[in-house]
């Protein structure tokens, strides 16, 4: 599942394509998404201009003109593509797990704009589309989920008050969208390790020196991410068909049996299974 940095990456290269450009019509081929894809969508949104592209958790935001929203999550094999006029595609992928040739069977969505158009695809089909309007239900919308890590609102007073009466691991709450929005399994495990934190620990336990690691980390770790284009594996591209690079950087995921990072660190990373997902931490260092 793509995680906070990718989708940022997206939106942010996405914007450079769709901001404040007029979206001509929308052809759907199968509206059966996760979700159904909403029989008026072409008549709400065509003919109106794009005025803002922003990212909420882990989802697309695009604000439209008359106060309409597109939201738009492509689950675990989503992608988004550019094709200009007379041209090939230049992936836009969201996804880590498939090749960047992908059937024209599964191009499910097109928005069509004067010189280009985006395509969705989506072989397995757990991603989807929604319209919502106005500001007010849009917030209402993404009101179950926590703070973004770089809202003011992720501070430390948020962050004790939440933990303080939590029993479960920090990994798994950190994986909490309540908690904070956005995070998944391959940065939770990097923050904590950069953390020195053990997965394991109660969450009820975390003392205020690791609440405010974690504080820094969480910004550190999820800010240098976007900056290297987020994580690739295997298939992941910006919108410029550019690879992600930060799993070059990584501290602890997938690292199994090779030595930790951290500075004067002689541990070894580790694999564990926490409620089925693999988390890697060091044997020394996070006790």
């Amino acid at each position: 599942m793509p995680e906070l940095p990718e989708v940022e990456v997206v939106k942010q290269s996405l914007e450079k394509y769709i901001l404040n450009k007029s979206l001509l019509k929308i052809n759907v081929k199968n509206k059966n998404l996760r979700y159904p894809v909403p029989k008026n969508i072409s008549r709400k949104l065509s003919k109106l201009k794009i005025l803002k592209v922003k990212r909420v958790s882990k989802y697309i935001v695009i604000e439209f003109k008359s106060d309409l929203f597109l939201i738009i999550h492509l689950g675990m094999s989503g992608t988004l593509h550019i094709k200009k006029k007379g041209k090939d595609f230049v992936n836009t992928n969201l996804s880590f797990y498939h090749s960047k040739n992908l059937p024209k069977k599964h191009n499910h969505i097109s928005f069509f704009f004067k010189d280009f158009s985006i395509i969705y695809n989506d072989p397995r089909r757990f991603g989807f589309v929604k319209i919502i309007n106005r500001k007010k239900n849009l917030y209402n919308y993404f009101v179950k989920y926590g703070p973004d890590p770089f809202d003011n609102n992720f501070n430390f007073e948020y962050i004790y008050k939440y933990l303080s009466t939590k029993k479960k691991n920090i990994k798994n709450t950190l994986l909490d969208q309540k908690f904070i929005s956005g995070i998944g399994n391959i940065y939770a495990s990097e923050i904590l390790n950069q953390s020195k934190i053990n997965p394991l620990k109660s969450s009820g336990k975390i003392t205020k020196n690791e609440i405010r690691k974690i504080i820094f980390y969480t910004k550190k770790v999820l800010n240098y991410s976007i900056k290297r284009g987020g994580t690739t594996i295997n298939n992941f591209l910006s919108i410029k068909g550019i690879k992600g690079t930060y799993q070059k950087e990584f501290s602890a995921y997938n690292r199994e049996n090779q030595k930790c990072k951290n500075i004067s660190c002689k541990g070894t990373i580790i694999r564990l299974n926490i409620s089925n997902r693999s988390t890697y931490k060091c044997n020394f260092c996070q006790k």
